[in-house]
């Protein structure tokens, strides 16, 4: 509001009418804006009376009960402490604030600020601003705020304490042998969790705060002489470049403001709740992206084939390790192509192979089979959905209503065929044996897609279908790495390590699609 403005009010009106007319007029898009518009300037006053009647305005002191404002006297001098409740470690502030009640008027003849800063606030992370905004912003993350009468500089406390629950072990990521531990909603505990297994002083990790209201914290993390910086630099400039209200939903959201993939419903990055995988990501040269609030975090850039893995195969034997890997490609495949391919070889019974006469349905349904499989399709994607909002104990009865009630009296009344059922459930057990849960989803989507091309086109429409589906992978590219790689561009070393689990020993240098500065992984093996 013009100032002019603001003096008209106050003339013509009662106090609180202006104060309330101001305060509906306000248009503030963040703190700083607000901070500006209620005093003028984003500078701290000297006088703790505006310091007050500012953050009444902007962050609802004296409204909201969680937001402190205490005035205390400190070797003779006014100061106040400014913080939420619900951040606070009482232990760390009961110790700060014992300190500073033995303090007498001769120990400030150097100057509030400084012997306040340099010699009687006993906590390590301490440091000064000058802008109201940035003391509001940290307490706002939950950092305590010393105000003191006559000074333009506020001291911040690093005195926070979020609510954390302890590491768990990932349910999309379990394995029978390994670490149980798993990323939690706090980002500082991710963080740890993954430095615990690379000591590396080469990790860095950058902060920056996304959203103009949440000001979430995001943190890109990788190895300094590993990772290719275009890569890096890349990234964080997106990030940077956000600009919305805010991320409440943390990665996800994220990932949708700096990939902008549109309508592609095939994930251009990788998500990953376990700290091993992510320390050996990084190692192999790629950026991670932690956003705090979220217990998963994303992987740049992945391939196809990246998401096709998983830490138990790394568990196992190399011998082991390439079987799971071979069976789990093998169900990704069935949760693909099975149903179109059965469903084209029934409707042109003269593609079928003379051994395999056996399948096809010996008796028609009342239903069309491309209705049957729509509906069956429909009804796994319900069960799934009802399982996630179904109580834990009622889980194991839900289950047994959907396939015994449900897909057994279908079968005998004659509403589907048994074999419509039985591939349903092969292609939906590889759908659910797919590492990536966004992968999983994309593959139902387009065998949903291919199913409807083999009912209306036949033998043309599957063709189609499948290439269409290849050329779309092919031309999608993660953080401008290839899709398909290493099948395209074709580097055979590196097929080789896709379809076999390859000893550690054996495996000597880095995954190339990720154009690492430094590509050996064993010191003088070039």
């Amino acid at each position: 509001m013009p100032e002019d403005e603001e003096n008209f009010l106050q003339e013509n009106y009662p106090e609180d009418e202006a104060i309330k007319r101001k305060r509906e007029a306000e248009r503030s898009d963040n703190v700083e804006e607000s901070v500006i518009y209620w005093q003028q300037s984003d500078a701290i006053s000297r006088s703790l009376t505006t310091t007050k009647h500012t953050l009444k305005e902007v962050v609802g002191l004296g409204e909201s009960f969680d937001v402190v404002f205490r005035d205390m006297t400190f070797g003779g001098k006014r100061t106040c402490l400014f913080f939420i409740n619900g951040f606070a470690r009482t232990d760390a502030m009961q110790e700060i604030l014992k300190r500073l009640t033995y303090l007498t008027p001769e120990d400030l003849t150097t100057g509030a600020l400084r012997s306040f800063f340099e010699l009687y606030i006993p906590h390590i992370q301490v440091e000064k601003t000058e802008k109201l905004s940035d003391a509001i912003n940290k307490a706002l993350t939950g950092m305590s705020a010393l105000f003191i009468e006559g000074e333009q500089t506020a001291l911040l406390m690093d005195t926070r304490q979020y609510p954390v629950r302890s590491p768990e072990e990932p349910s999309l990521e379990r394995v029978v042998r390994g670490a149980r531990d798993g990323f939690t909603e706090t980002l500082v505990t991710n963080i740890t969790l993954v430095r615990r297994r690379l000591r590396d002083p080469g990790l860095k990790l950058e902060m920056i705060s996304v959203g103009r209201r949440t000001r979430t914290d995001v943190c890109i993390a990788y190895i300094d002489d590993i990772v290719d910086k275009t890569q890096v630099d890349s990234i964080r400039e997106k990030i940077k470049a956000v600009n919305i209200d805010g991320i409440p939903l943390a990665d996800k959201q994220l990932e949708e403001a700096i990939i902008h993939k549109g309508w592609n419903p095939y994930p251009l990055v990788r998500y990953s709740e376990r700290p091993d995988v992510v320390a050996s990501h990084l190692l192999e040269g790629r950026v991670v992206v932690f956003v705090d609030t979220s217990p998963s975090v994303m992987i740049l850039p992945t391939t196809f084939f990246d998401l096709c893995q998983h830490a138990e195969e790394n568990r196992q034997t190399p011998f082991m390790g390439t079987y799971l890997r071979w069976v789990r490609f093998f169900g990704i495949f069935a949760s693909l192509f099975l149903l179109p391919i059965w469903l084209l070889i029934v409707v042109h019974p003269e593609l079928k192979p003379a051994g395999l006469a056996f399948i096809g349905p010996q008796e028609q349904a009342k239903i069309p089979l491309i209705a049957q499989f729509l509906l069956v399709e429909f009804g796994v994607d319900l069960m799934r959905m009802a399982a996630v909002h179904t109580p834990t104990p009622l889980a194991s009865a839900m289950g047994l209503i959907a396939a015994i009630l449900i897909g057994d009296i279908a079968v005998q009344t004659g509403l589907f065929v048994n074999e419509v059922v039985l591939y349903m459930a092969v292609a939906a057990i590889g759908m659910f044996a797919t590492p990536s849960y966004e992968l999983g989803l994309a593959n139902r989507v387009v065998r949903l897609a291919l199913l409807v091309a083999v009912a209306i086109f036949g033998a043309p429409g599957f063709v189609v279908g499948v290439t269409a589906f290849i050329v779309l992978l092919t031309l999608r590219r993660s953080n401008n790495s290839s899709y398909m790689w290493p099948f395209i561009p074709f580097n055979a070393k590196a097929i080789a390590g896709v379809l076999f689990r390859v000893p550690v020993m054996t495996s000597k240098q880095r995954p190339s699609s990720n154009k690492p500065r430094d590509n050996t992984r064993m010191p003088g093996k070039r």
